[in-house]
């Protein structure tokens, strides 16, 4: 996937648990894994709001784009 979602990078800037950004979010743990580990194939703009209120960032700090290697777009 050419998105990249790095909360674990935020969570560790901002030296919060994964548990403690749940609670603060109102979403599952594993929902979180699958967000963290790049197994989502799509996030609400309600819960990356929520993420960012959390983390007190921008959505840029957590999204990322990188280019597939060897695809045509």
């Amino acid at each position: 996937m050419a998105i990249i979602i790095n909360i674990d990078v935020m969570l560790a800037k901002r030296k919060m648990s994964v548990t403690e950004l749940t609670e603060k979010v109102g979403i599952t743990m594993a929902n979180i894994s699958i967000l963290k580990n790049g197994k989502a194939k799509a996030i609400r703009i309600s819960t990356l709001d929520s993420i960012c209120k959390a983390l007190e960032c921008q959505p840029g700090d957590i999204l990322e784009y990188r280019s597939d290697e060897g695809t045509e777009d």
